[in-house]
Parts: C-alpha cells; sequence; structure tokens
C-alpha cells in the first residue's frame, strides 16, 4: 500500500516536545512511512488548523542512530534545528537508556549527550565563519556586516544575522525580524537575533526565525550569538542565554559549539485520516 494511502487510512502518530518553549511536532518515521511534503507540513504548523510548531522534525534510519529532517512551519526545510535535535536526543536517551548518542542532519554528525538535572547537550559542530559557508551573497568580512547596526553573519548549519542592541527588549522584533530576513545579502533569508550583553559571560537574546517569525528560543541562534559576541570580543567562548522561554548555555570549544539546555515531552498523539484528507 502507498505509503500516503495507509496515512489516510490509519492517521500519523507524532510527538509534541519545546525546549523552553520552542515547540516541536517529532514524526518518528524509522518503523513507519511518514511521507512529509511541505504541504503536510505546513498543515500541521498551522496552530489552529493544525497542531501548530516552531519546527517538524523527522527521525529516520541511518548510519548513525538516527538521521533527522527539519521543516519550518511555512513548509521550507532547514539543515539545522538545535533545540529540536536536544528534544530527539533525549526522547532517544530515554528509549535507549544511553547517556551519548551520534545523530547525522543535513548539518553534518552532531553528538548528544546527557548532561545531568534533566539538562540535554547537543554538539551544533564549528560554525561557518566564511562569507561563502553562511552563505551571504557576495564576499565581505562577516564580523560586521554592511548593514545599519553592523551585525555579525555566522553559519550554523542555517543562516544567522546577529544585532548587537543596547536594550534587547525595546527592539519591534515582529518588524525588524521580518525586515531583515529577506536582506539581499542572505540569498537563503535568515535567522534574526537581537542581543544585549549583561556580563563577559551573559547575554539576553530574543529570536526572528527563518520561515517561522517570533520563537521563545532557538538553539542554533543561540550558538550564533554566543559565537558572534565571543569573536567580537564582547564576551568569553562560555555563555549563559536568557531567551524569551528560558536558559541555554553555550560554551564554543575546539571541538565545535555545545550548546546545553531543558526538553519537555508535552503529548504523543495520532494526526487523524480525516485531517490529513483535509490538506489535499
Amino acid at each position: 500500500m502507498p505509503a500516503m494511502q495507509q496515512r489516510l487510512d490509519t492517521g500519523l502518530p507524532f510527538i509534541k516536545m519545546h525546549g523552553l518553549g520552542n515547540d516541536f511536532v517529532i514524526v518518528d518515521a524509522r518503523a513507519q512511512d511518514a511521507p512529509i511534503t511541505p504541504t503536510l507540513a505546513r498543515g500541521i504548523g498551522h496552530r489552529q488548523f493544525g497542531v501548530g510548531f516552531d519546527q517538524l522534525a523527522v527521525i529516520e534510519k541511518g548510519e548513525a542512530d538516527a538521521h533527522l529532517v527539519f521543516y519550518n512551519s511555512d513548509g521550507s526545510t532547514s539543515a539545522a534545528c538545535g533545540n529540536a535535535t536536544r528534544c530527539i536526543a533525549r526522547l532517544l536517551m530515554d528509549e535507549t537508556g544511553r547517556s551519548a548518542l551520534k545523530l547525522t542532519t543535513e548539518r553534518g554528525t552532531l553528538h548528544a549527550r546527557d548532561a545531568g538535572d534533566g539538562l540535554t547537550s547537543v554538539n551544533m559542530g564549528h560554525p561557518q565563519l566564511d562569507w561563502r559557508e553562511v552563505p551571504l551573497a557576495e564576499e565581505m568580512d562577516t564580523l560586521e556586516l554592511p548593514i545599519e547596526g553592523t551585525p555579525t553573519a555566522t553559519g550554523m548549519g542555517n543562516p544567522h544575522c546577529t544585532f548587537f542592541v543596547d536594550n534587547a527588549e525595546a527592539i519591534p522584533l515582529a518588524e525588524f525580524g521580518a525586515r531583515y530576513e529577506y536582506h539581499p545579502l542572505y540569498p537563503e533569508r535568515t535567522n534574526v537575533q537581537v542581543a544585549q550583553v549583561i556580563g563577559p559571560d551573559h547575554i539576553r537574546m530574543r529570536v526572528w526565525e527563518r520561515g517561522v517569525g517570533i520563537t521563545l528560543a532557538s538553539g542554533s541562534s543561540s550558538c550564533a550569538t554566543a559565537v558572534a559576541a565571543a569573536r567580537r570580543g564582547l564576551t568569553g567562548c562560555k555563555v549563559r542565554i536568557d531567551l524569551d522561554g528560558g536558559t541555554l548555555w553555550v560554551d564554543w570549544r575546539d571541538d565545535g559549539v555545545w550548546m546545553t539546555g531543558p526538553t519537555c515531552h508535552v503529548f504523543s498523539g495520532t494526526l487523524t485520516p480525516e485531517f490529513l484528507r483535509s490538506l489535499g
């Protein structure tokens, strides 16, 4: 039976999780066919007509412990999603009883571990600091872009644009984020962060995610902001980042950027055949 027809007959199981309010629908495709399409992702992501999420993550079989694929709520894909990776790592560690895992994504191979006290850490890999890797539209120094406010560009498997400001709360993020997501220097659009340095190891940060909008937290944005702050000499390489949804800890080490924080399994459910048919 074709995969989609089977789902139209039986429904599609899913899991809802969040990391600091950065929320995800997770579909486990290791033991079932789960034909996710952009249309299906958009439908599930609608907060009134579907389940609602910042990202949808699909767990697939792979050469490592699992392979992860990410969709934004507008149906576009993303190579990286730090908080979703942490959530899935926690899910798989609870499932297997293991304290360390290796996951693959379009970003590459990511290592995750149990950090104790209910926290989960993931190594998001080395930051991409060259303009081609971010990517940007033309050659330039990624440390200070020729944009008002001289933000810093960083790639973490997805593009980021970090503005350092005096007061993160004062920025009208809905307008600000939407404006810079589509800046012509970013051919693949960008995630936008406004970051306020509180101290040498402490940042307050707010996030506009590409293809999503304002989110309560973002793992890859936190990693990009920590890297940008360290490169500019504003902080050290190990920082606490306070987001709208809570706190993450980021440590830029020789082996990559480690990000640590809590996760929550909210509920498990099934998308009904009726709902799936309504998406065409």
